[in-house]
């Protein structure tokens, strides 16, 4: 909708009326980008006739019928004008009796967001000029605009047939620019096996420590021993390269040496975490085609039985009689190094390939922006069936550093894992923003310096305002923060940025520029190149993408396209990513162009929920959304049941734990009698009620001291009115985070030693406040409710 002043003299009455009759129509226009530009112009004169035809009608008359949505100091219906004058009417004449003198006014302030407004003069020829919000934007994006502007009327002239879609509105300048910002400047054609570069490591200082899990620590020599000795064994049993070897391990020691010794026989490692429901195990068992499984034995019994799958117990594995020298066999740089499963769209995982030189290309690419050495600490802080963990251990070990395997359990506590950064001197720290945010939040963090050098960021979009504290207290001292935008089919990471004093005044996520191995294009829906400061598709070109998706040919080539800029017949990757350039030549991360989310760090098809959701006998209709709630995003599920029945939500979410990671269980489940939909027959997902996050069970007060103060936590952390004794902690929306939350409050007010296992083990109120009572039975808490008080009127005020 644009906005026309028009003259709105109509009456030959009112032409010699001295006054201002000017009205204010509204012109609508649907643009599709397959429509000609002929046909928009149809149909924009259709449209400004029929607004001719009800001149007459007040703006304001037309406001006060219609009541659309206001915003505060904001025009109502439009907020970009277009207004069209006569050079002959701005004249000045002389007029018998009349004295006329132009008087220039100071620069106004912009009414609205966008103006364009054009004057023809005596020849025909036209000028045009922009009005705009300096607030909104920048001189330069104008100018760039009145460049596109030009190029629409040029295509209108020349081609009137020619689809929207197609104009072509970048200057041959603006393209170039675009091309040398996102062009891969680097190859590296001889990238070698990632185990080559570990065995490389053990041969330049075999005594140096390469991993550590609690007291157990591990040297290069022996990392490379116990690896070859392993290897050797799954050479026998039929191991080699493109050959796919599965892993389900806890955190250990083993996990790594498992991890190297199936790269080292030539095979490919899929990473099956033990922590996964059953059914989830079992599909990538199937799809992967696995036929070894590595595991321990106190795993073995959470795995699913296959038919024909060799399992072979690593804790109880006897290969000392193998060979200790490095296995002789032919990898080469595009061989399988691991296939890793992520959320899929069609309720079930899908399972991407990646290849050992996609790793040493990375590490290589990156190399001179982080210089890692001998001399780093790193932690393997995720879990190894993340791709983020590919980073870590690989990063550490290929460049001949300490690599500290963070426990689960450590993992999810800010606290103990601070004692562990301060512990093991660690100096680079891969972590996603909320992981981050909440080690920011552990008291005593700014007491000591640590030995960090470099913080990068990944998994997530990042907000660099929430960084503000960390950044204020260190000062010049603050390591690194840089935020890495990855994906796992290009990787890892994408794209790299420094976070800058800057970064912490705005309002997007700023991703950066590539890394030099890698193109970048931002695409509008008909691939053309997206001009600056224009939101567009994301796509990435170069030699970080992934071999395609295993067994699934229809959707690699459905996100695996070819690159219409490469003439050597290169590939792009599709990343569902809203992004756009801005004017220095970095990328800001706008979202998710479809409903693929992110929670808590992990990726997410909402389609995949959707899917567990109707595969339930007592469900009709599903559909799940991300929602912003106290504690970050959480998913939110809506359902309609099948005739007759009726849904227990407590115990549909159960059931959905069974089948689904616990971050891709919904918070909560919102039964409606049927969903939402809009003209087109699609759900509506705007016109979905808000949630709330409440107990099933029927309301019964806290009791005693304890569930009291245990409540006014839990009421503070999960954003709820109140929370009664048989409440459940996951039921009310919290997560794992949230968990650590209440942990770490109740720690510090209560010096009660809770942990976080506990919440998982005794979720209601009560029995949380029974565990409590039970670890501190003679401590008196008495001042623990104004003790509270007092906490949380002081975040308040924070």
């Amino acid at each position: 909708m644009v906005g026309v002043p028009i003259a709105n003299r109509n009456l030959a009455e009112m032409a010699g009326v001295v006054g201002f009759f000017v009205n204010t129509q509204v012109i609508t226009a649907r643009v599709d980008g397959r429509m000609s530009l002929f046909d928009l112009l149809d149909q924009t004169r259709d449209s400004a006739i029929g607004a001719q035809a009800h001149q007459d009608l007040p703006f304001d008359r037309l406001v006060e019928v219609l009541q659309p949505a206001r915003t505060p100091g904001a025009q109502p219906f439009f907020q970009v004008m277009f207004n069209h004058l006569r050079y002959d009417c701005l004249q000045e004449q002389e007029w018998p009796g009349l004295a006329v003198e132009r008087i220039e006014f100071e620069e106004p302030a912009a009414q609205l967001e966008l103006t364009l407004q054009s004057t023809e003069d005596g020849d025909g020829r036209v000028h045009v000029s922009f009005t705009y919000a300096k607030e909104l934007f920048e001189a330069g994006t104008i100018e760039r605009m009145a460049g596109h502007y030009v190029a629409v009327l040029q295509a209108l002239a020349e081609r009137p047939e020619q689809a929207v879609g197609d104009v072509e509105l970048l200057g041959e300048a603006e393209r170039r620019q675009l091309q040398a910002w996102g062009e891969n400047v680097q190859r590296y054609p001889n990238a070698e096996p990632v185990h080559r570069l570990i065995e490389r490591q053990a041969r330049a200082h075999p005594e140096a420590v390469a991993l550590l899990f609690g007291d157990e620590v591990l040297s290069y020599g022996e990392l490379n021993t116990r690896a070859n000795r392993l290897a050797h064994r799954l050479i026998q049993l039929g191991v080699g390269p493109e050959v796919k070897v599965g892993i389900a391990v806890e955190r250990s020691l083993e996990m790594v040496v498992g991890l190297l010794a199936i790269l080292k026989a030539g095979g490919a490692y899929v990473p099956l975490d033990p922590e996964y429901p059953a059914d989830r195990l079992a599909y990538m068992v199937e799809d992967s085609g696995i036929g070894l499984l590595l595991t321990q034995g106190a795993v073995k019994d959470r795995l699913p039985a296959a038919e024909g799958l060799t399992v072979l117990e690593l804790d109880g594995l006897d290969v000392a009689d193998e060979s200790t020298h490095n296995p002789e066999v032919a990898v080469h740089g595009e061989n399988l190094a691991y296939v890793i499963y992520t959320s899929g769209s069609t309720g079930r995982p899908k399972g991407a390939q990646l290849c050992h030189r996609n790793v040493t290309r990375l590490l290589g690419s990156t190399d001179a922006w982080f210089r890692f050495g001998t001399n780093d600490v790193w932690t393997m802080f995720h879990s190894y069936a993340f791709d983020f963990s590919v980073w870590e251990i690989f990063g550490a070990l290929c460049s001949g550093g300490q690599l500290v395997i963070v426990p689960y359990w450590v993992s999810r506590s800010p606290e103990d894992f601070l004692q562990l950064l301060r512990r093991h001197r660690v100096t680079v720290l891969n972590q996603t923003p909320s992981a981050f945010g909440q080690l920011m939040n552990v008291p005593g963090l700014y007491d000591e310096r640590l030995a960090l050098r470099a913080v990068i960021f990944g998994g997530e979009a990042l907000d660099p305002q929430r960084l503000r504290p960390w950044v204020e207290h260190w000062g010049d001292q603050s390591p690194q923060l840089i935020n890495m935008y990855g994906i796992t089919e290009t990787t890892v990471h994408v794209t790299y940025r420094q976070i800058t004093e800057a970064d912490l005044q705005g309002q997007r996520s700023p991703v950066g520029v590539a890394i030099p191995d890698l193109g970048l294009r931002v695409l509008d829906g008909s691939l053309n190149l997206a001009p600056i400061g224009v939101a567009g598709e994301l796509y990435v070109a170069g030699d970080g993408l992934a071999r395609g998706y295993l067994g699934r040919s229809g959707l690699s080539a459905e996100r695996f396209v070819a690159d219409p800029f490469d003439e050597a017949g290169g590939r792009l990757y599709r990343t569902g990513d809203l992004v756009r350039w801005n004017g220095e030549g970095q990328l800001e991360y706008l979202g998710r162009i479809d409903h693929q989310v992110k929670i808590r760090g992990f990726r997410i098809e909402l389609g995949e929920v959707e899917a567990q959701l109707l595969s339930q006998p007592e469900v009709r209709e599903a559909v799940v959304v991300a929602k912003e709630g106290p504690g970050g995003a959480r998913l939110v599920g809506y359902v309609s049941a099948q005739a007759g029945q009726a849904i227990e939500a407590g115990e549909l979410r159960e059931r959905l734990g069974k089948q689904l990671p616990d971050y891709m269980v919904p918070s909560v489940l919102v039964v409606l009698e049927s969903l939402p939909l809009n003209a087109n027959g699609k759900v509506d997902r705007k016109a979905l009620p808000e949630p709330g996050f409440e107990s099933e069970h029927e309301y019964e007060a806290p009791q005693g001291e304890v569930e009291e103060a245990l409540a006014k936590i839990w009421a503070e952390v999960l954003g709820v009115e109140r929370v009664g004794r048989h409440d459940n902690f996951f039921e009310l929306g919290g997560h794992s985070l949230m968990a650590v939350q209440v942990v770490a409050r109740i720690q510090s007010l209560m010096q009660v030693d809770l942990a976080i296992r506990d919440v998982f083990v005794a979720p209601t109120l009560s029995e949380t406040a029974s565990l409590l009572v039970c670890y501190s039975p003679t401590k008196s808490m008495v001042n623990t409710l104004s003790e509270i008080d007092s906490f949380i009127d002081g975040l308040e005020t924070v």
